[in-house]
């Protein structure tokens, strides 16, 4: 076990304590343990850098880490009727469509290494980033204008949809690519 690992296990256990805080309505807390799940994301891949920590484990740790903190925290404040339900929708179906294309590879037998994308890296930030002024604005009322929410969800869910379309793309060309041979 290495700094980074901690760091992204710390982040799964945070996820049900983030939906326990947004449940009994504690947005302030939720808002802080939030914070510090996100900074231990930026921080495990900083350390697996730095350190030259980076691991298979961290590799296949990190974006079930991500998308457990992600799509707890959309399913929650959409429950809630803080997130549109829509965008919520689009945000798990791109990670459900992910799942099931690694899934199909792997009964395929077709090897990939996982490593996130440029635009998946833009997608995870404007996700991280919808949670955050969402929270933001419900510990701050009136803190966002609705003009700026709802662009920061239509635009959210742009990246998360081209995201997924990538990565739809990427797996498609495996498929192809085993095919051929």
């Amino acid at each position: 076990m290495n700094i980074p690992n901690i760091l992204t296990l710390l982040r799964i256990i945070l996820v049900p304590v983030i939906v326990i805080l947004l449940i009994q309505g504690l947005f302030i807390k939720a808002l802080i343990v939030f914070i510090v799940a996100a900074l231990s994301d930026v921080l495990d891949g900083f350390f697996a850098r730095v350190l030259h920590q980076q691991t298979t484990l961290g590799a296949y740790l990190d974006p079930i880490a991500d998308k457990a903190l992600l799509a707890s925290s959309f399913a929650t404040l959409s429950a809630l009727h803080h997130i549109p339900g829509w965008l919520t929708v689009i945000v798990i179906s791109r990670d459900v469509i992910i799942l099931l294309g690694i899934s199909i590879l792997s009964i395929m037998s077709i090897s990939l290494t996982i490593h996130p994308t440029f635009i998946s890296k833009i997608t995870t930030t404007l996700q991280l980033s919808t949670v955050l002024f969402v929270l933001t604005d419900r510990c701050l009322p009136g803190s966002f204008n609705e003009i700026w929410q709802t662009a920061l969800f239509w635009l959210t869910a742009l990246f998360t949809v081209i995201s997924g379309l990538d990565y739809m793309m990427k797996g498609q060309k495996l498929i192809n690519q085993d095919i051929k041979k």
